[in-house]
């Protein structure tokens, strides 16, 4: 491999990294043992709801074992500071405020953000040539919604059906494009335990490590096309406040990561209350034990290093 296609590998890969927090570290002369941060993923778009957080994952790398936890946190988290769900904070207060709301929840400092819209998403894992997702249950989701038809009168049908798609997945391992990929993270209705926000946090990150796999694959590697493809769409379209002096430092520490653990907030941790006044009559979640410090000590279990 020539001096030019590997540096092209490298910051493609850097790419990468920042999107979907596969890893993250940059070498100070000061030791860090510990960088986190967030990663928001956003429909984006001219259509309603478009900085709503449909994706809300947090991040920590230990650089000197190698290893990074990817942490999932459901997107109806009730924040009684905002009277809102933790998926609108980006929306109203921006990336920073989302970061110290996070902080709040999880107990731990976040270095760094990252917000991918769903459309790059998307084009990513076309420019990867597809990716291969390990489907842990089969299941049907007759109410993904069709987008544009989100007014559609359905022609006086009063289930508007004409709105919505029927997604079915297999269980085992799938071949995705990235408009499957998309539908798969994205679905929110679907039947049995995949109908869960925690089983959707679940496939986000398999999806994340597919995307991973694909990446250091001997195929891509080798596709001087592909990589130079996919580091111009990342390098254009991706909202991030690491200075970018830092990328070339980052992306030689994210080839090194051997090992990537995975963790969700479910049932054990968050449980959902009546729908009331109290939390606006909507349907929200919030910590089991009535405050944050159980989640937090949960948390702790996972990071490489505190």
């Amino acid at each position: 491999m020539g001096k030019i296609l590997k540096k092209v590998v490298l910051f493609l890969f850097l790419g990468i990294i920042i999107v979907l927090g596969v890893s993250f570290y940059f070498w100070q002369k000061i030791p860090v043992y510990q960088v986190n941060f967030l990663i928001l993923g956003i429909a984006g778009g001219n259509h309603e709801g478009k900085d709503l957080t449909d994706t809300i994952m947090f991040a920590s790398l230990d650089p000197y074992k190698k290893q990074l936890v990817l942490i999932s946190l459901p997107r109806d988290i009730w924040l009684e500071k905002w009277r809102a769900k933790l998926n609108s904070i980006y929306h109203y207060k921006g990336l920073e405020e989302t970061k110290k709301t996070i902080e709040e929840i999880l107990g731990q400092k976040i270095d760094y953000g990252i917000i991918i819209d769903f459309e790059i998403f998307q084009k990513i894992i076309d420019a990867l040539g597809g990716i291969t997702v390990d489907v842990e249950r089969s299941f049907d989701d007759y109410k993904y919604p069709i987008p544009g038809k989100e007014n559609n009168s359905c022609e006086g049908d009063p289930l508007y059906r004409c709105r919505y798609e029927h997604l079915h997945f297999e269980a085992g391992k799938q071949f995705m494009d990235g408009q499957t990929a998309l539908k798969f993270v994205r679905s929110r209705n679907a039947q049995g335990e995949e109908g869960t926000d925690f089983a959707r946090a679940a496939r986000q990150q398999k999806v994340i490590l597919a995307i991973k796999d694909k990446i250091l694959s001997r195929e891509f590697l080798l596709s001087p096309k592909k990589a130079i493809q996919l580091f111009k769409l990342i390098s254009l379209n991706i909202q991030t406040d690491i200075p970018k002096e830092k990328y070339w430092q980052i992306a030689k520490m994210g080839i090194k990561i051997k090992n990537i653990k995975t963790v969700t907030l479910n049932e054990n941790y968050l449980i959902n209350p009546p729908i009331s006044k109290k939390y606006d009559n909507q349907w929200v979640l919030i910590p089991k034990s009535g405050n944050w410090l159980e989640v937090q000590e949960y948390i702790k279990k996972f990071l490489i290093s505190n």
